[in-house]
């Protein structure tokens, strides 16, 4: 097993790092307690492009930039070290982009692809409801057929990137029960209606609720075979999983990198705090707990790449690194003393943002829940 970084990943990575950095940082700095305004998502999102961030799961003949999801692993785990809500942001985006690449028509794929892989365009993935978070069975909000076209009827909450969105890929249910899931676009001109949501954290990254209120869509805007959605939503789970670590990662570096560079420099009783034994032991946790999670996330990474079911691992890798940066960030506010808790620093911040990664692509219980099942072979939901 070789741990290297390949050449074209250093390349990739430094590159990356150089402009989230120089651009990114500044950018987005403003809007830590409110969701980034849409024109500048946008204007930061073509620029990721670029770089293989919201471009790099597709292959060529759809756009994208073909790259193994190890290295997009490492791609978004770099940004979210200078902007959780925008690595998040692009990774919904690319969700969004995967779905209509993998279950559109011809042209469905001419009219979102490229728009949305070139960051001209804002997807989200609408799935949770107020009455439905980790059960996707339960969904309740239908499209019925309406002469050539659908009404969708139902709402949504808690949905990534909603309040920005340009358009939605909406789990839907038939007329009836035994239709089973469909995923079905929705356009924001289509009439749908969002309100963002206050949160604990990530308040740069949209979170909102979306409302369908009978709103007619065109025939043509179902995406695969009706009833296929919850076969294929239950797919993306493992992918979305590890990406899920990998910005949860990137919370924790910033978290651990602020954390080193307070204690080479604060000095208390006539020497460097860093010189403490109880300062370097809460680093070294904060450091190994960080190793650990990383690797758990690229070896995720490398069973959904091989097409190996992997469902245990990317919920390890989900678990671990969602709820290992939690502590990161904790113990980071440990070092920090009363400077952790201001709101003029960024040290807070990092563990209201990790708080927040521990929830969404199925909860730190639920994870557990999938891995005691499949090591056991009993089923406790």
């Amino acid at each position: 097993m070789d741990f290297d970084l390949s050449e074209d990943q250093r390349i990739a990575l430094d590159a990356l790092r150089r402009f989230a950095e120089a651009e990114v940082a500044p950018a987005v700095e403003p809007w830590r307690d409110a969701p980034i305004p849409k024109a500048l998502a946008r204007g930061l999102l073509r620029k990721l492009s670029r770089y293989g961030v919201g471009s790099g799961w597709l292959g060529e003949s759809d756009g994208g930039l073909a790259l193994d999801l190890v290295t997009s692993g490492l791609l978004y785990e770099e940004l979210a070290r200078i902007s959780p809500g925008l690595a998040g942001t692009a990774f919904i985006n690319e969700g969004v982009s995967l779905a209509i690449a993998t279950l559109g028509t011809p042209e469905q794929k001419r009219r979102w692809l490229p728009a949305l892989l070139a960051g001209d365009s804002i997807g989200c993935s609408a799935i949770t409801e107020p009455g439905v978070g980790s059960n996707v069975r339960d969904v309740r909000t239908r499209a019925v057929r309406d002469g050539d076209g659908w009404r969708v009827r139902g709402e949504k909450t808690w949905i990534s990137n909603a309040g920005i969105s340009d358009l939605a890929v909406v789990v839907v249910r038939g007329e009836d029960e035994s239709q089973g899931l469909s995923q079905i676009v929705v356009e924001r001109e289509d009439g749908y209606r969002s309100r963002e949501l206050a949160k604990l954290g990530l308040n740069d990254w949209s979170t909102a609720e979306l409302v369908f209120d009978d709103v007619f869509v065109p025939g043509d805007r179902l995406l695969g075979e009706p009833g296929g959605g919850l076969r294929r939503t239950l797919q993306l789970f493992e992918r979305a999983r590890c990406f899920v670590a990998a910005i949860a990662n990137g919370i924790a570096r910033a978290a651990l990198d602020a954390a080193v560079a307070y204690v080479q420099t604060r000095e208390q009783w006539g020497k460097k705090i860093g010189g403490h034994q109880l300062v370097q032991e809460l680093i070294a946790d904060m450091a190994t707990e960080l190793d650990a999670a990383r690797l758990l996330m690229l070896r995720g990474l490398h069973l959904v790449q091989k097409g190996i079911r992997c469902d245990t691992q990317t919920s390890m890798a989900k678990y671990f690194a969602t709820e290992a940066a939690v502590r990161i960030a904790s113990r980071a506010i440990e070092v920090h003393g009363a400077y952790g808790l201001s709101r003029e620093l960024s040290i807070e911040l990092h563990f209201r943002n990790a708080r927040m990664m521990t929830i969404p692509d199925g909860t730190s219980e639920i994870q557990k829940l999938v891995i005691g099942r499949n090591l056991i072979g009993l089923a406790a939901f």
